[in-house]
């Protein structure tokens, strides 16, 4: 299947400017073109979109997903290499939700202390509101 580059924008969840900068700085190959010179978006280049857009919001930097695309360009023979890079940026997503996971653990048990004071008001939150 094909899709325009709306299309692949709306599917991608990516803004059509989004698509074109990809393209621009080499993350994405360019898509074919259709007879009157529009780009047409396979499904394997939409795959290749979502992962991208996977690596953004784990918070790898352009850089580097630029030399992922430039290694995954060149074939099976920089595997090594792409692996690396994605258990490199792995280690820093894992580092990323455990900083997380400990601001969690400070809301809450924000939370929950401001719960005990309410409790303990006059008229303060009846209990099933605090659940």
């Amino acid at each position: 299947m094909t899709y325009s580059i709306a299309q692949a924008a709306e599917r991608t969840g990516l803004s059509v400017d989004t698509l074109r900068y990809y393209e621009r700085i080499g993350l994405v190959e360019p898509p074919a073109r259709d007879s009157g010179g529009r780009r047409v978006y396979s499904d394997a280049d939409l795959t290749w979109l979502d992962f991208l857009t996977k690596l953004r919001l784990t918070g790898m930097p352009i850089r580097m997903m630029r030399e992922y695309a430039q290694l995954r360009h060149r074939g099976e023979a920089t595997a090594g290499r792409r692996k690396q890079l994605l258990v490199e940026h792995r280690a820093d997503v894992r580092a990323r939700i455990a900083e997380l996971q400990a601001c969690l653990e400070i809301l809450d048990y924000k939370i929950d202390n401001y719960d005990l004071i309410l409790r303990r008001q006059p008229g303060g939150a009846p209990e099933e509101a605090t659940a």
